[in-house]
């Protein structure tokens, strides 16, 4: 890193010339990833990375030249004290993250069974659900389509009368009697296979 044209672009950079601010970050940034990465063990990457400490660190140069008026001598007080920051804020993220690392282990290394059971429904139970939704929109006319969409999406009763234009009363109906055809249909199902 060449201290000349920093020297001179600090100068412009004091001034408050974003363009020279645009370019001494583009002149230490890789220096600056380098002070972290030095520092950054494998397992502390996947909670945050170099890029991040650099960029946040920037911020706070930018608004204490802004705002507080912040002045660097030359090019080597200024890599002084980036370097100085940066290592400041690794520590900061590393001591929030530590005791997280220390707990977590690879899920190659744990036991399956030990795993606490995902919350996303199984294969078998999704074909199920499938399934029943076909039966449904087959057993409801096409009219009432979209109250059977809006009742999947979660909607309460005033939402999908708001957005059809039925009454809530007429929903109501719709869905009783959709219920009642469906557990007819389960009953002719259960007394044809039992013969």
């Amino acid at each position: 890193m060449n201290a000349e044209p920093v020297n001179s672009l600090l100068v412009k950079l004091c001034d408050g010339d974003l363009e020279a601010a645009k370019q001494v970050f583009l002149a230490y940034e890789p220096y600056l990833r380098k002070v972290v990465r030095r520092h950054l063990p494998p397992r502390l990457r996947c909670k945050f990375d170099s890029v991040d400490v650099v960029q946040s660190i920037w911020a706070d140069v930018l608004r204490g030249f802004r705002d507080a008026g912040w002045r660097f001598a030359d090019a080597a007080h200024l890599q002084a004290f980036l370097v100085k920051a940066t290592r400041n804020r690794f520590i900061d993220g590393y001591r929030r993250n530590h005791v997280a690392l220390e707990h977590e282990q690879p899920l190659a290394v744990m036991d399956p069974e030990s795993l606490p059971p995902s919350a996303q429904p199984r294969p078998s139970e999704v074909l199920v659900a499938d399934d029943l939704w076909e039966q449904m929109l087959a057993l409801c006319p096409p009219a009432h389509h979209e109250v059977l969409r809006l009742k999947r999406q979660g909607l309460r009763l005033t939402e999908i009368a708001a957005k059809t234009g039925l009454h809530e009363g007429s929903i109501r109906r719709i869905l009783r009697t959709l219920a009642r055809q469906l557990a007819l249909k389960k009953d002719l199902f259960t007394t044809d296979s039992d013969v």
